[in-house]
C-alpha cells in the first residue's frame, strides 16, 4: 500500500501529514511507529490524519506521537494542518474549526504564520488531570529524594511547567522522562522547562510524552507561558524562544482563550510504502 504524505514543521516541530477525508486511514501503533522513526520510516514528532469532521467543525484531525500513540491535542499541529487544508484545496476558507480528541480549536490563515484560539486553559487538578487536593499555583512534586515545585496546567493535554535559571543548562531528557510519567500524572504528562528573558520573553524547552524533546511544543508554549502570567512574572504578550524558533502566545486571564501563532510549514512531500 502507498501513502501519500505531507512532511511539516512549526518551528521545528515536525509532522508528517495525511489526508484521510475521502477513504479512512488504519494503522496500527506499530505501524504508526515505524512511520515515525527517523532512520525506518519518514521521521516525525507526531503523525496527523486529517480526516472529515464529526460534529460542529470544518475537520477533524487526529494526533499520533513518534511511540505510536494517540493523543488529544497539538498546537503546532493544529497549526499545520489548517495550512495543510489550505494548500491541499481542502478548503479555501482562511478560518477554520478543527476537531480533535482534545476539543476544537480555531485557525486563522495569515499572511506569514497561523493563529489558533487553543481554548482557555484548563487549571483545576481534575481537568488536566493531576493528582492534587486543590488547585495551586506551584505544588511540591517528589522525585527520585528531592522536591520540585510545577505548575499545572491543561491545553486539551496535560503539562509540567518548571522554571529554571538556566534552559541550556537543564537536565530536560532525564528530569523530562521522569516528570512525564510521574504518579501525580495519571495520563502521563508533556513536562516544560522555562527561562524568564523578561515579561515578553521566554526562553522553553519541552519534552513531550512519547516523543523525548521536540524542538518546538505549541501546547507547551501556551502551557509555560499561562503559568507564568498566573505567577506575575510575564504580560498578556509573550515571545516564546524554542530550539526550533519562535511562537506568540497572548492570553488575557482566567476564563479566556489562549491564541498561539507562528510558522507553519511545507517541507516536503512524498510516498511511503506500508
Amino acid at each position: 500500500m502507498q501513502l501519500a504524505f505531507t512532511k511539516m514543521h512549526g518551528a521545528g516541530n515536525d509532522f508528517v501529514v495525511v489526508d484521510a477525508t475521502r477513504a479512512p486511514l488504519e494503522l496500527d501503533r506499530e505501524e504508526r511507529r515505524r512511520l515515525a522513526d527517523r532512520r525506518f520510516g519518514v521521521g516525525c514528532d507526531q503523525l496527523l490524519v486529517v480526516e472529515s469532521p464529526r460534529g460542529d467543525e470544518d475537520f477533524f484531525y487526529r494526533i499520533y506521537n513518534a511511540d505510536g500513540g494517540e493523543v488529544e491535542q497539538c498546537g503546532n499541529g493544529a497549526r499545520c494542518v489548517a495550512r495543510f487544508i489550505h494548500d491541499k484545496g481542502l478548503s479555501q476558507d482562511t478560518r477554520l474549526r478543527l476537531g480533535s480528541l482534545g476539543g476544537i480549536v480555531e485557525a486563522e490563515l495569515l499572511e506569514d504564520a497561523v493563529r489558533v484560539n487553543m481554548g482557555a486553559p484548563k487549571l483545576a487538578p481534575a481537568d488536566i488531570p493531576f493528582v492534587a487536593d486543590a488547585e495551586a499555583l506551584t505544588y511540591a512534586v517528589d522525585l527520585e529524594g528531592e522536591t520540585l515545585d510545577i505548575g499545572a496546567v491543561s491545553m486539551g493535554n496535560p503539562h509540567a511547567v518548571l522554571t529554571v535559571n538556566d534552559v541550556a543548562a537543564t537536565p530536560v531528557a532525564d528530569l523530562g522522562e521522569m516528570l512525564e510519567s510521574h504518579p501525580r500524572f495519571p495520563e502521563r504528562a508533556n513536562v516544560g522547562f522555562m527561562q524568564r528573558v523578561d515579561a515578553t520573553h521566554v526562553k522553553l524547552r519541552v519534552f513531550e510524552r512519547g516523543v523525548g524533546e521536540t524542538q518546538a511544543c505549541g501546547t507547551g508554549a501556551c502551557a509555560a507561558a499561562v503559568w507564568g502570567m498566573l505567577a506575575g512574572q510575564l504580560d498578556h504578550d509573550v515571545e516564546v524562544e524554542l530550539p526550533g524558533g519562535r511562537l506568540m502566545v497572548s492570553w488575557r486571564g482566567r476564563g479566556e482563550p489562549v491564541f498561539l501563532a507562528g510558522p507553519a510549514v511545507t517541507v516536503f512531500e512524498g510516498t511511503y510504502l506500508l
